[in-house]
């Protein structure tokens, strides 16, 4: 008899353990599967966020805290500016050290560094100040578009944008998702505007059109295109050509701008004092 008591307390205690292991197996099971589940504004939204799950999200940029590279901008007529840029991602810091600068502030000779701390943007010229007007308008022209175009895949899913599927689109035989990119402003003022092309076949973005609302060029797009390469399981699109277009993404006749990014390396352990005035 006491037998038959123990055998069915083990039975109850087993029956007991696989009830407690089966709830806990469903609630991983919703949970993973809560935890995998996203909303999206739209279809444009989804298609970005997509995007970025190949190209490398901007939490991936935090963890890597700071990149080095060299940036070279060269227009038709040949004249070209070279600079070392850093930027430390948490916070947007960004500086710009120019070995040439033949377009950027040309009537400075020898050379010039620009930064942005977060609060402030800076010139030197030759280790020396610059508290010239205009030439501090184009340092803050400078400072965040040179950064936002190195981060732009990953920022395309930042808080402010908004998004707008435009249908598909055959270029040269190629299958386009077009998206219209624009921002949320609180002050109301104009924002720039980008049209993106996602192949169909990739996920990525091979080219886009943008304007300028800086410059007031709002009108006429230009025609960016892209060529990625892969640097520590981010894909950057460090060889870039643009030139002026039309809102259909037609190449025209206008001369090719080249842009390149080279010697990129990320986690450098910059200090911030390297962008301080």
């Amino acid at each position: 008899m006491k037998a038959n008591i123990f055998t069915l307390l083990i039975c109850v205690i087993l029956m007991s353990c696989n009830e407690t292991k089966k709830t806990t197996d469903n609630e991983t099971t919703l949970e993973t599967v809560k935890s995998e589940t996203k909303t999206f504004k739209n279809k444009g939204h989804e298609l970005v966020y997509n995007l970025t799950q190949k190209t490398g999200n901007y939490q991936m940029l935090l963890n890597k805290k700071d990149v080095v590279y060299t940036y070279t901008y060269t227009i038709p007529d040949g004249k070209t500016d070279s600079s070392t840029e850093k930027y430390i991602f948490n916070g947007e810091l960004s500086y710009g050290a120019y070995s040439k600068h033949q377009r950027t502030l040309p009537n400075l000779e020898g050379s010039i560094e620009q930064g942005f701390d977060g609060n402030e943007f800076w010139l030197k010229h030759n280790g020396e100040i610059i508290e010239d007007e205009a030439a501090l308008k184009r340092v803050a022209f400078n400072r965040p578009t040179n950064f936002y175009w190195f981060a732009m895949m990953p920022k395309l899913l930042d808080p402010s944008v908004v998004y707008e599927y435009l249908g598909n689109k055959t270029i040269d035989t190629m299958e386009y998702d077009v998206v219209k990119v624009s921002f949320t402003s609180e002050d109301n003022k104009p924002t720039d505007i980008y049209q993106l092309y996602i192949n169909e076949n990739t996920g990525l973005v091979d080219q886009f059109l943008f304007t300028v609302a800086d410059f007031g060029k709002m009108e006429i797009p230009n025609l960016m295109q892209l060529q990625y390469e892969e640097i520590d399981d981010i894909l950057i699109p460090t060889k870039r050509q643009y030139k002026k277009s039309n809102w259909e993404a037609e190449v025209t006749e206008q001369p090719w701008i080249y842009v390149n990014w080279t010697d990129i390396k990320f986690n450098n352990n910059l200090k911030k004092d390297i962008f301080k005035k």
